[in-house]
């Protein structure tokens, strides 16, 4: 697995190349220290996942993480950052990061690279008890006004409760093709990118 590492911390960042390279499973092709040097590094070598620190001075880890998801949009992010604030989690779910670990944590950061790799979405423990208090309900969103309709919005809602197509199709009497196509035409509704991103939609906008 091929992986760039930015962290404003040069130290750090070394450190964490050190400490990856030594599993024999990862190379780390460069590291950086600011967002902008991210969008730069991705460009150049498209590695598989970039681990990136969030709190950067100049461009933050989010706004370069929505620079690169906007131009390589199947870019998986890994967020590796000494704060769980709310604002954070949320803006690195809203826009498609793959993951969102603490430094603190640092035996899960190979392991959580590879789920990743999978096409896992992987959060810390501290993170995921966060989510509930972050996702607190409410019911406001015009569905309508979207031209969503009710069978619509209840695959919205399975799909956020974890579900998978299979899981859907036999939950609501429908072919898994079928469901498919469902959640493609939301996606496009939405404008959102994928699953992950129509689960957190669900929460911040719907149960929010």
């Amino acid at each position: 697995m091929n992986i760039v590492v930015i962290d404003d911390d040069r130290l750090v960042a070394l450190s964490l190349k050190t400490i990856l390279e030594s599993t024999g499973q990862i190379n780390v092709l460069e590291v950086g220290s600011s967002g902008a040097e991210a969008i730069e590094l991705f460009r150049r070598h498209r590695p598989d996942v970039i681990l990136m620190d969030i709190r950067m001075e100049g461009m933050s880890g989010i706004d370069a993480g929505r620079a690169i998801l906007k131009e390589f949009p199947d870019t998986k992010i890994l967020y590796l950052t000494t704060f769980s604030d709310d604002e954070y989690i949320l803006n690195a779910l809203s826009i498609g990061a793959k993951g969102y670990i603490l430094k603190q944590d640092f035996e899960v950061i190979a392991p959580s690279l590879e789920a990743v790799m999978r096409g896992q979405s992987v959060f810390g423990d501290k993170v995921i008890g966060k989510l509930p208090d972050l996702m607190k309900p409410k019911e406001s969103f015009d569905f309508a006004a979207h031209g969503i309709t009710d069978k619509e919005r209840e695959i919205i809602e399975l799909v956020a409760e974890g579900l998978s197509n299979k899981e859907i199709a036999a939950k609501l009497f429908l072919g898994e093709g079928t469901v498919r196509n469902y959640i493609s035409t939301l996606l496009e509704k939405l404008s959102l990118r994928d699953r992950t991103q129509l689960a957190v939609f669900y929460y911040t906008e719907v149960k929010a």
